[in-house]
């Protein structure tokens, strides 16, 4: 028989630490202050340590508590993952899938009315992430990359590569200083991704003019943020050429010069290695290359 102190105290103790407070804790958990006090002097007699020094207006574990939790933290993280995993299990037309920000709002949204015509029964469940995911301690089925394609301990598939084109207004293609030589950038504001400052400086070299100063520059976070400050009429943008597709056939954008900045990254579909593939999966992933692999064989617009 395990030896195993009262589960539901374990639970109050883990949340008691993480708020630093009964009170926080009581909350969290839907119960009373004083419910969870008594759970944990229950807990502390129960393995004859006292786990938390109590303070006018808060806790503090004490060293022994401290230790306690980061012994007990990974047994309960785990115990969530499985129950995460048994429950979406059930239903094997339930996805989850985690997708960078910029792919997701151009790309991925934009062709799921398709998707959803095509499995009206399979649920996606969407969240917009740039951070790379833990496979083995995550209920996220399937992810978008956007990379090198090496990874460690997780199946990709090629979906596209990034190649990056000049963006801009109609507006600001036909204005006062129209863009009709990569030189003509001069009178213009080169928009800028902060991570990725030196793409513009490539294309520039890739363009012939690589001493060009350009009239201002603007920095943005991201290339979803650029794109649309591009629409904006605030200058123009390095974007990359599948994920801009939609605004340039629509023509909200232009791009002003037909000429591609390699990346030499890509977006990949990810999952963890050696997974079976529920039926969801299996359906979302096969949808989603063969969508790519149609794309990439239409002819660029002239």
């Amino acid at each position: 028989m395990r030896r195993l102190p009262p589960l539901n105290a374990l639970r109050v103790f883990e949340a008691s630490a993480r708020n630093c407070s009964f009170v926080a804790a009581s909350d969290e958990l839907a119960v009373t202050a004083s419910a969870v006090s008594h759970q944990i002097k229950t807990l502390e007699e129960y393995l004859g340590v006292q786990l938390f020094s109590r303070q006018k207006r808060k806790v503090e574990l004490t060293a022994a508590g401290e230790q306690y939790l980061n012994m007990i933290k990974p047994a309960l993280d785990e115990i969530e993952i499985a129950t995460r995993r048994l429950t979406a299990s059930q239903g094997h037309n339930v996805v989850q899938i985690s997708v960078a920000p910029n792919f997701l709002t151009r790309w991925l949204m934009p062709h799921m009315a398709r998707f959803q015509e095509l499995y009206p029964d399979i649920e996606l469940q969407i969240n917009a992430s740039m951070g790379l995911i833990d496979f083995n301690r995550s209920s996220t089925d399937i992810a978008i990359y956007y990379g090198n394609g090496e990874w460690d301990d997780i199946e990709t598939h090629f979906l596209c590569k990034v190649m990056l084109v000049p963006v801009c207004s109609p507006r600001l293609m036909n204005g006062r200083f129209p863009l009709n030589k990569p030189e003509d950038l001069r009178h213009h504001t080169l928009i800028y991704v902060s991570k990725r400052k030196w793409e513009w400086q490539d294309w520039l070299e890739q363009a012939g003019v690589p001493t060009l100063v350009p009239k201002g520059s603007l920095q943005l976070s991201s290339g979803q943020l650029a794109t649309a400050a591009a629409q904006e009429d605030l200058g123009v943008a390095l974007a990359d050429s599948t994920l801009t597709s939609r605004e340039v056939a629509s023509g909200r954008l232009i791009v002003p010069f037909d000429i591609q900045l390699d990346t030499h990254k890509a977006f990949y579909l990810v999952y963890r290695k050696h997974r079976p593939l529920t039926a969801g999966m299996k359906a979302f992933k096969e949808w989603m290359m063969s969508e790519m692999q149609q794309e990439r064989e239409i002819p660029p617009t002239p």
